[in-house]
């Protein structure tokens, strides 16, 4: 008879695997947590619907141009009423070259030919887009709560002349201008391409840097017509 295997040689041994290494979010979710064990408090998250509703009922009824303007103040913009400041503050930075809106031409080139010496084209080259020193474009909105200017496709005549340019130059109207957030949102045009720009264009490293105008306009002007 042939002998039967020994109860240790039946047994399968299953190997022992070494634990799972934790992933790079579980070692940075350990590390915050630890950080923030000893604080005795959390800070509750603020209640934004009530915030706002605080905010609008304390503003009361104000001039939307004036709310606008100082708002985009706040955001390093440069809100003017009118063609007369503009032409002077292009002087003053030294921008001669640029584009403008065919279509808003007529309207502002009176104060360009009194001060001479500027060169504006109302067809923009993509081949010399280095040329255009400044911009100017029909905005389709702006928003006075947060010093926003909306553009689209369907107002703007070209959006790489308001991309471009280190001076852009939004021009609204009064009718344009919305006092808060909700009440833009609610004129939005079915668009397919609608950008909201706060102040210039920002960025910053990881070293918290602040630069402005590194991959849209440096200055951000609104020019308000009418």
């Amino acid at each position: 008879m042939a002998r039967q295997p020994a109860d240790s040689a039946r047994r399968q041994v299953t190997p022992t695997l070494p634990a799972p290494m934790p992933s790079s979010r579980d070692t940075l979710l350990a590390r915050v947590n630890s950080a923030l064990a000893p604080l005795p408090k959390r800070a509750p998250l603020p209640n934004w619907d009530n915030e706002l509703v605080i905010m609008r009922q304390a503003r009361g009824p104000v001039n939307a141009w004036t709310f606008f303007a100082e708002r985009l103040k706040a955001v390093n913009g440069t809100p003017l009423a009118s063609t007369t400041n503009l032409v002077a503050t292009l002087v003053q930075g030294g921008w001669k070259h640029g584009y403008c809106d065919p279509a808003l031409w007529a309207e502002i080139r009176p104060a360009f030919d009194a001060a001479g010496g500027f060169t504006v084209e109302t067809t923009f080259d993509r081949t010399r887009i280095d040329d255009y020193q400044f911009g100017i474009t029909a905005a389709t909105a702006g928003v006075a709560e947060t010093g926003t200017i909306v553009l689209s496709d369907r107002d703007s005549s070209r959006r790489l002349a308001a991309l471009s340019p280190w001076v852009h130059v939004a021009v609204l109207r009064r009718a344009q201008i919305h006092i808060d957030v909700p009440a833009a949102i609610a004129a939005m045009p079915k668009d397919p391409n609608v950008v909201w720009c706060t102040g210039p264009s920002k960025t910053a490293d990881v070293e918290g840097i602040l630069i402005e105008g590194v991959h849209g306009p440096g200055i951000q002007i609104a020019l308000l017509l009418g």
